[in-house]
């Protein structure tokens, strides 16, 4: 595939190559850009890969605010990941593989925004109510 050929280079050129050498021998170095992209999937499997389904409300509920917050930002990275590999997909003048995902992390991240603004207005404090709700509204 053609992406696995491009993130597996090194985007930037080693200045001392033995210095590369060393470090490439004892750790792997992964590029930040690999988050974007799936670089562990290729076109060519013949089997689909099967994703989970979105996160409901009332599971959400359960968590806590720091679960609730990691899971955002978790679902945010998600999100990222997907729409570049689509416009990279596309780009290209490929298909962009399972597109139902991404509807499943926007209405996760919705129904988050949701659980945390039932919370806010649950809260009897209007200063601290009026806090959680500019900060939700900033997700």
């Amino acid at each position: 595939m053609f992406l696995s050929r491009i993130l597996r280079r090194p985007l930037f050129a080693a200045v001392n190559s033995e210095a590369s050498a060393t470090a490439t021998s004892a750790t792997t170095i992964r590029s930040p850009l690999e988050d974007f992209f799936e670089a562990d999937r290729s076109l060519d499997d013949e089997k689909p890969n099967v994703y989970g389904r979105g996160w409901k409300a009332s599971e959400l509920r359960l968590k806590s605010w720091d679960d609730l917050q990691k899971l955002w930002y978790v679902l945010l990275k998600e999100k990222n990941m997907l729409l570049s590999q689509r416009q990279m997909m596309n780009s290209q003048n490929l298909r962009f593989p399972n597109p139902e995902r991404l509807p499943k992390v926007r209405k996760s991240m919705c129904r988050i925004k949701h659980v945390l603004t039932e919370r806010a207005l649950q809260d009897p404090d209007p200063r601290r109510q009026a806090e959680m709700k500019r900060m939700i509204n900033t997700l």
